[in-house]
């Protein structure tokens, strides 16, 4: 029997979300206008400068609405490595043994997107996705759902220090941050009470194999 279970954050732990972003953007432009190379870039900037892409990608075509470009966003299959670091590290703990697990707030068809374009779905024992379970965290239901596995430890890796690991700490498990290199859409912010805050830091997933063994 397993002695653990390991339960991983997708955005901005297994993958950049900001890579999903430009992904997107990519094929938002190549849609709009195929031959205007510069518009993947414009729109980039404008997401840089916290303006409202799709708002001011509706006001220059008038024949494109909004909701249209944000469904594509949500709904586009990205374009990732699937040979990524990540599918590696998760390779290695299923040899170990380990049941794996996955928390992830957002819409099922993003985030199942997201999870097939890194060819990772099949390394999982079970995938919580806010949208499709009915509840996001740091909601305890999304967690408790893993005692099912009876392991003596649960580890839980993210990089949200605002929800990932409330629930986590509060329930006991061993907590882990991936600390943001510079390209996090949503900046970590430590000035937090004590239970917000992981057990561990690390800089990069490799480190992960060292803690958990």
């Amino acid at each position: 029997m397993s002695t653990k279970t390991i339960v991983f954050d997708l955005d901005d732990t297994l993958i950049k979300e900001i890579d999903y972003l430009k992904s997107a953007f990519e094929e938002i432009a190549h849609f709009l206008d195929s031959n205007d190379e510069s518009l993947f870039k414009t729109m980039f900037e404008w997401y840089q400068n916290k303006e409202n892409v799709f708002q001011n990608l509706e006001n220059r075509y008038i024949n494109v609405e909004k909701q249209v470009l944000i469904k594509m966003y949500r709904n586009h299959f990205p374009n990732f490595n699937s040979n990524s670091e990540a599918k590696q590290i998760l390779t290695d703990l299923k040899k170990q043994g380990y049941f794996l697990g996955m928390i992830t707030d957002g819409y099922s068809i993003t985030q199942r997107n997201k999870i097939k374009a890194l060819e990772i779905e099949n390394l999982f024992d079970l995938i919580v996705i806010s949208e499709e379970f009915g509840s996001e965290k740091p909601n305890p239901k999304n967690f408790e759902v893993f005692h099912q596995f009876t392991t003596e430890e649960y580890y839980y890796i993210g990089d949200n220090v605002s929800k990932d690991f409330l629930t986590p700490n509060q329930l006991s498990w061993k907590t882990i941050c991936i600390l943001d290199d510079g390209n996090n859409i949503h900046k970590q912010i430590f000035d937090k009470e004590r239970v917000y805050l992981p057990s561990k830091t690390v800089r990069k997933l490799s480190e992960l194999i060292k803690i958990i063994k």
